[in-house]
């Protein structure tokens, strides 16, 4: 099970750090000209919030675990990167971008998988 949640929690930190660092350090016009259209059509500290609440998150998964202080806060965090795709799942919805969806989904099921084995391992 360790191994399993591993592999889950790397690879949920390297997309979610890519992501999050992407939307933390760019203009929101320059998201959405680079596919990214709802950004341009939030305030740019909503964006630069949710792009610093996934970096969080991703670092959120591995530290924790990794340094044995309070590790159960690693499957919070993927519980909390869950709740992230949800709201990203509702406004690709709303806004009729069902394109994106598929990578949404995957996420949150990812997210639901790092939690489920993270509570299991550490509480």
């Amino acid at each position: 099970m360790v191994i399993a949640y591993w592999i889950l929690a790397g690879l949920l930190a390297v997309v979610y750090i890519a992501a999050g660092g992407m939307k933390v350090a760019q203009p929101p016009a320059k998201l959405a000209a680079s596919g990214l259209a709802w950004a341009g059509d939030f305030p740019a500290w909503s964006v630069k919030t949710i792009g610093l609440l996934e970096v969080l998150g991703g670092v959120g998964l591995i530290l924790p675990a990794l340094t044995g202080i309070v590790p159960v806060l690693s499957p919070v965090a993927a519980v909390a990167l869950g709740v992230v795709q949800v709201g990203a799942i509702i406004t690709h919805l709303v806004r009729g971008e069902a394109k994106m969806l598929p990578a949404n989904i995957v996420l949150l099921l990812l997210a639901v998988a790092a939690a489920w084995i993270g509570f299991l391992t550490w509480v």
